[in-house]
């Protein structure tokens, strides 16, 4: 559909998109749509610099992105690390500290939260592993995950925190939105920690931590592969709190319609609802004019 038109090279080199999935390039069903994956796998085979940035790991993001051809890493588990989808391998992964990330646990779990805990010891191979019996809300979670090719569930092994710790690159909690934001604060005074804290996309009600390693976040991911590539312009696309760290550090930030109010008012330009291919349609009319 876009072969015929001539290519400025120097556009296509010096403009990287980063794109968050759920909420801006996903669509109502949260799947990357014909329409955009056709744009972005046609725009990426003549030299466009795009990949995503996304809270999910390899094991989800890989089966999203099936028809949507890209040649740079994906950016996974809130930039924890990046996901070489050429060769299929994790890269430049940051793992959270064995002692703060046991003291994390167990501050979740006086409070009452169970996390899921997700450790790398394994190569390329992500280990969830959770204690406890798990409410509804985690149920589906959990659900709606196994079986995937890149992530294996371990639950109510019977271990102690020592056995899964280390390789820690993770540790997720879902659950009501007040108790989860007050615990994020709580925990947010450990400066070997990030913690990034938001509402579920698709359950405003329930609220999700991500508790990672020091310095990592979104933003500093996108600003590492805005250095890999050389690109001089960073242009970000997302609809959600743990998107304005990147947004904040972009030359270009983009909220869909749909976004979040503190990230509408956050981005420079508004575009139109992840529904209608909108972040696929912007970068093809900035790299075509």
């Amino acid at each position: 559909m876009l072969s015929n038109t001539p290519v400025n090279t120097d556009i296509f080199r010096n403009n990287l998109f980063i794109t968050d999935l759920d909420g801006t390039l996903l669509d109502g069903f949260a799947k990357v749509s014909n329409t955009s994956a056709r744009i972005i796998s046609d725009l990426s085979h003549r030299g466009a610099l795009i990949s995503v940035a996304t809270a999910r790991t390899p094991a989800t993001v890989d089966p999203l992105l099936t028809h949507t051809f890209t040649t740079l890493p994906a950016i996974v588990l809130t930039g924890a690390a990046m996901w070489n989808r050429v060769h299929r391998c994790y890269q430049d992964t940051r793992l959270i500290d064995s002692d703060a990330a046991a003291g994390a646990v167990d501050a979740l779990r006086s409070a009452g939260i169970n996390p899921f805990i997700y450790s790398l010891s394994d190569k390329n191979m992500l280990n969830v592993f959770y204690n406890g019996a798990m409410s509804p809300r985690e149920e589906k979670f959990a659900n709606d995950r196994r079986g995937l090719a890149l992530k294996r569930f371990r639950l109510n092994e019977p271990t102690g925190l020592e056995h899964y710790i280390p390789g820690t690159i993770l540790i997720f909690a879902i659950g009501r939105a007040d108790i989860i934001f007050e615990q994020a604060e709580r925990l947010g005074c450990d400066s070997r920690l990030s913690i990034s804290v938001y509402n579920d996309n698709y359950n405003p009600d329930s609220g999700i931590m991500e508790i990672l390693a020091c310095g990592v976040s979104k933003a500093s991911a996108v600003m590492q592969l805005k250095e890999m590539t050389g690109a001089r312009h960073l242009t970000v696309f997302g609809d959600n709190l743990n998107d304005l760290p990147m947004m904040a550090v972009a030359d270009t930030s983009v909220a869909t319609a749909n976004a979040m109010p503190a990230v509408l008012d956050a981005a420079d330009i508004v575009i139109g609802p992840n529904t209608e291919d909108s972040v696929a349609r912007y970068i093809l009319s900035t790299l075509e004019g």
